[in-house]
């Protein structure tokens, strides 16, 4: 088999793997000086262009979330209970990986010089953390609402770090498409659509350098830390953490709510689940299992087809509990290995991104990695520091689509209960 034809997720492990060795061969033969003129420019590429498609991304993948829910008005009870739900069940998932990731620690593993070592590769030290705590801590009580909102557009877009302001103000521009009317909005919404598919388009074309981009960032990273092994078992300990969270998820907080709010026994809903689930773990794409899950939920569960054809697509677009999850574990995870301490309001800015962002995340391999970039920005983390669970991502997606649908079923389950007369 030819390497062109082998999954992206293979490639990209495949580029982690020689940039790990690359690296370790680098410090044994005495050439890492090298690794970072000649090699590590690559992974700088690769970090500028996803950092280059952030904003785009996000901005018209949340208008066109939000604009294309034009029948909301003829179904807002519906519609009500259900953006609710998904948005309390996407904190739910948030808050599980944030409990666990600190609970669990598992960037602690690194030593305190390790973390000082990536901490001046990354252009992050502890004392320029420490500065940004005083100042938040120092800022008045609702300024966080203020900073929501951008005195201009232009300068929101400029900087990646303002992701929750292109958030809310792509959310505003959505509903205005809703109260101008399906008609007028029409050609809007068409560019739109045209920008979306350019936008996916070029994620695709930039998820394709992943591997070399991957494998540079990794032979970097290996070269300047020494070979740090540590690392190695932090990440193994990260990824039990990651799987653990969505454990919970699928075995532990859906089925409370099923009982607490729908009229489905859990046990009936766990046997219904596993093909929906296998094929999302195969497929890795919300988008793909939409066919089965409808079919599923409403053949086989009971839930009424307005329901299912309302509330599935509608979780397939802004529904992410498992992609959420990730997010959360993999910031802190990322400032525990730099050894930078959170604080309880940057942690805050990890939900309230993490939770309106999974609006805008696409269903596609390298969606959910862009995401995660801004999530980073937003609270202060080094970009750079995706290159430490990079590698990883394409596997944990596949459990995290599994998660995603369950969500969205569970959701339709509710829904479906709390709307019958």
């Amino acid at each position: 088999m030819k390497f062109s034809s082998l999954p992206l997720y293979v490639k990209i492990l495949a580029g982690m793997v020689l940039g790990i060795l690359l690296g370790i061969l680098s410090i044994q033969a005495g050439f890492a000086a090298q690794i970072d003129v000649w090699v590590k420019p690559f992974g700088e590429i690769f970090m500028r262009l996803l950092k280059f498609i952030a904003i785009p991304l996000v901005m018209i993948s949340l208008v066109k979330g939000v604009g294309n829910l034009s029948d909301i008005a003829s179904l807002s009870r519906i519609g009500i209970k259900t953006i609710g739900i998904y948005v309390c069940t996407t904190v739910l998932a948030v808050l599980v990986g944030l409990t666990l990731v600190e609970l669990i620690g598992p960037g602690k593993m690194v030593s305190p010089e390790s973390a000082a070592a990536m901490q001046a590769d990354y252009g992050t030290t502890v004392a320029e953390q420490n500065t940004q705590a005083e100042a938040m801590a120092e800022t008045p009580p609702l300024q966080f609402l203020v900073d929501l909102f951008p005195d201009n557009l232009v300068g929101a877009m400029s900087d990646n770090g303002g992701m929750l302001q292109i958030i809310v103000i792509a959310i505003l521009v959505g509903v205005a498409v809703l109260f101008a009317g399906k008609e007028k909005a029409a050609p809007f919404m068409n560019l739109i659509e045209s920008l979306d598919a350019v936008v996916l388009k070029l994620i695709d074309i930039i998820m394709r350098y992943a591997p070399v981009g991957v494998l540079a960032l990794m032979a970097g990273m290996i070269a300047d830390t020494a070979g740090n092994l540590e690392l190695l078992g932090a990440l193994g300990l990260y990824v039990l953490t990651v799987i653990l969270g969505l454990l919970l998820m699928i075995f532990l907080f859906y089925p409370l709510l099923l009982h607490l709010f729908s009229k489905i026994p859990v046990r009936k809903f766990l046997k219904t689940m596993p093909p929906v689930q296998l094929l999302a773990f195969t497929t890795s794409s919300s988008a793909a299992t939409l066919p089965l899950n409808m079919e599923t939920v409403e053949q086989k569960l009971g839930v009424s087809q307005r329901v299912t054809s309302f509330v599935l697509p509608m979780g397939m677009t802004i529904n992410m509990d498992g992609t959420s999850l990730y997010q959360a574990v993999a910031a802190v995870f990322i400032a525990q290995v730099l050894g930078i301490e959170l604080t309880w309001v940057q942690l805050l800015t990890i939900v309230a991104t993490t939770t309106l962002s999974s609006i805008g995340t696409p269903g596609i391999p390298g969606g959910a990695v862009v995401i995660l970039l801004m999530v980073l920005s937003s609270v202060g983390l080094p970009p750079e520091g995706l290159a430490l669970i990079l590698g990883l991502d394409r596997p944990l997606d596949m459990l995290r689509t599994v998660v995603n649908v369950t969500g969205d079923a569970t959701v339709a389950s509710i829904v479906d209960a709390n709307v019958k007369d």
